[in-house]
């Protein structure tokens, strides 16, 4: 397929992460799905066996700032021996930005997604489209929008298969993880100055936001706020934290600091992961992970 000028133009990707189990097969992409996310983090791979029901790969490369987001998947397409092939049981990519809302099942209307999203976010018809994903056990429609030409080479190129917003990876993830009728659990999931926060109560999602933060101090006010706004108590309820950070960063210290029940997660239950995964941590890339419970 043809690459856009812009792509054409752009470097390869710089690898931080590239992980393949031995027992991988690229010849037998049918019994493989392929889940990539791309935002400003900067692109994920993820390859999930389906007979095994196990992860066998794991990709993460470096966002390069200057180039669309469509440029840098492009780009890495032209070079790589997965992304851009066809052939694959399951695909789906995830786009994270803050443009996104959620809607009450019941009250979705096809057709009408561009009107439900300028509520949040003003579109730009020329470089953005919306979309929208319907997760199949919360009764809730995600709408939100995507890099045009982001989502026109994907659809292209892999027509049968969804696109749809990081946070429904998210949400489907810590659902699958949560307890039916166990206490309100707050989920955060810390991205390069963007914090995910949601909540779920009985299995169910209660809350869901991005915010954007500069400093620690803006990161622990968000969290505080959120938890008074839907009365829980630092001082009782668990804080569950995924992403990219360390547990001697300065955001970490500062949640214990304020929160009395915090901890980083683990990967999705109910799914493999393979031995080459064993060094990387668990609490990291549970989106990409969670992409592998979105129908």
């Amino acid at each position: 397929m043809p690459l856009s000028a812009e792509s054409a133009l752009a470097a390869p990707p710089t690898a931080l992460q590239r992980l393949r189990d031995d027992t991988f097969d690229p010849a037998e992409l049918a019994g493989y799905n392929l889940y990539l996310s791309a935002g400003p983090h900067g692109l994920r791979v993820g390859v999930a066996d389906v007979r095994r029901n196990r992860f066998i790969a794991l990709e993460d490369y470096a966002a390069q700032p200057a180039t669309s987001l469509a440029g840098q998947l492009q780009a890495l397409a032209a070079q790589h021996d997965l992304v851009g092939q066809t052939g694959w049981n399951r695909v789906r990519l995830a786009v994270q930005n803050r443009h996104f809302t959620l809607l009450p099942a019941p009250l979705f209307r096809a057709g009408d997604e561009d009107r439900y999203l300028q509520l949040h976010h003003p579109l730009d018809a020329q470089h953005e489209v919306v979309r929208h994903y319907r997760h199949p056990n919360q009764e809730v429609v995600s709408i939100f929008a995507a890099e045009k030409a982001l989502a026109e080479w994907f659809e292209r190129l892999y027509p049968q298969q969804k696109l749809l917003h990081q946070t429904s990876a998210l949400l489907e993830g810590v659902v699958h993880q949560s307890e039916r009728q166990g206490p309100p659990r707050l989920f955060l999931s810390v991205g390069p100055l963007e914090l995910t926060i949601v909540v779920v109560r009985d299995k169910r999602p209660e809350f869901c936001n991005v915010f954007t933060f500069s400093t620690a101090e803006d990161f622990i006010y968000y969290v505080i706020l959120v938890m008074q706004e839907l009365t829980l108590n630092p001082d009782e309820d668990p804080v569950v934290v995924y992403g990219d950070l360390t547990h001697d960063s300065e955001l970490f210290s500062i949640l214990r600091k304020y929160i009395r029940h915090v901890r980083f997660g683990n990967r999705p239950y109910d799914l493999g992961y393979s031995y080459r995964l064993n060094d990387v941590f668990e609490y990291r890339y549970f989106e990409l992970y969670s992409l592998h419970l979105c129908e």
